[in-house]
């Protein structure tokens, strides 16, 4: 199961308890303090991992807790530090301390750690308070206690490529086509219920990462459909790939969909969830041009896109595998160059 938000509770270990303890040698009667350090409490580590792509361990593990450092013992003898709790999590996963407002963390890199739980320092052994007044002392203090927060994580996955478009536009299919990613294919709304990744290679030891992000209609951004749940992935993606199909009409009926209209009425829901989406680098993607009446509106729909929005366009058949090459080239290029040159600084309804 996908799930990209969790509450989880993080308890670092106590430190342990200094020593009060003395030398009891043969021949020394009157030995000296000799109690130990406690040892430092455990951490609670949260690791960025590719090998995690979700937060759905967080549904059943709601607190997370380090050892506690181990008492001082006699001869000086430290206490063992506790274990440290090591969790991976997803990259891309943002780790907000609830109780202050405060981002601790933003995981972007695989194998970036952060110490979320600090745990505590141990208290001091008896041989740390001699002095020339009092060689025998018998104080110790306690370990300090660890550090205890509330986190909220937070998933944004991170992408080159984001595609968007209506449900049943072909993005699965797309995706599937271009990349190694085998999500759930079906001609009907809302198959996707989760964002698939895609690893696409596009030239010798080349590779971009697609993301397949659901459900996106009019009015996604204010929670209709599923967009809302989903809108926050696409703000990490380095290109939007705006897929659109031609809807046939039927014989005496009129069609409420036409791709321009689709392509104003996403635009206008990213726009609404963040503004600096629109300001990436942006490709529109005719799919299913293989079928004759789409392929009847192409070039109307190039003219358009391409004179009117100054956006790249291409048509493509993910199912009939037509002009993907030259799909994975013109992403890969893009991305490779920073954009695709010339485009509307702003969106414009």
């Amino acid at each position: 199961m996908f799930v990209d938000e969790a509450t989880v509770e993080v308890s670092a270990g106590d430190g342990g308890d200094g020593a009060v303890a003395f030398r009891r040698e043969k021949y020394v009667p009157r030995g000296g303090p000799a109690g130990g350090d406690g040892g430092k409490g455990g951490d609670v580590i949260f690791v960025a991992s590719h090998n995690a792509n979700t937060l759905a361990d967080f549904r059943h593990v709601r607190h997370l807790r380090a050892q506690k450092g181990a008492q001082g013992g006699g001869n000086n003898m430290s206490g063992k530090s506790g274990e440290d709790v090591v969790v991976e999590l997803p990259v891309g996963t943002l780790i907000t301390d609830l109780a202050t407002g405060e981002l601790v963390a933003d995981l972007i890199e695989a194998g970036q750690r952060v110490v979320v739980a600090k745990g505590g320092d141990g208290g001091q052994g008896n041989a740390r308070f001699a002095t020339a007044r009092n060689r025998t002392p018998r104080k110790a203090t306690p370990g300090w206690p660890g550090e205890e927060k509330k986190l909220q994580l937070e998933l944004k996955l991170i992408a080159d490529v984001a595609l968007v478009g209506y449900p049943s536009v072909g993005k699965s299919t797309i995706i599937a086509a271009l990349s190694n990613a085998r999500p759930k294919i079906a001609a009907y709304p809302f198959t996707t219920l989760v964002p698939n990744l895609g690893v696409v290679r596009w030239a010798d030891y080349k590779e971009f990462v697609i993301a397949d992000v659901p459900g996106l209609i009019e009015g996604a951004s204010e929670g209709h459909g599923l967009g809302i749940q989903f809108l926050k992935h696409v703000e990490r993606t380095n290109l939007i790939a705006h897929v659109i199909e031609v809807v046939p009409q039927l014989e005496g009926q009129e069609t409420e969909r036409d791709p321009i209209q689709d392509f104003h009425r996403i635009c206008k829901e990213l726009a609404s969830f963040n503004p600096e989406i629109l300001e990436r680098p942006q490709i529109v993607i005719l799919n299913k041009a293989d079928l004759p009446f789409v392929s009847d509106e192409i070039e109307r729909l190039r003219a358009y896109f391409e004179e009117e929005e100054k956006l790249p366009f291409i048509a493509i058949s993910a199912a009939a595998h037509q002009n993907l090459a030259e799909l994975q080239l013109m992403l890969g290029t893009a991305l490779e160059n920073a954009g695709f040159g010339k485009q509307k600084e702003f969106w414009e309804p």
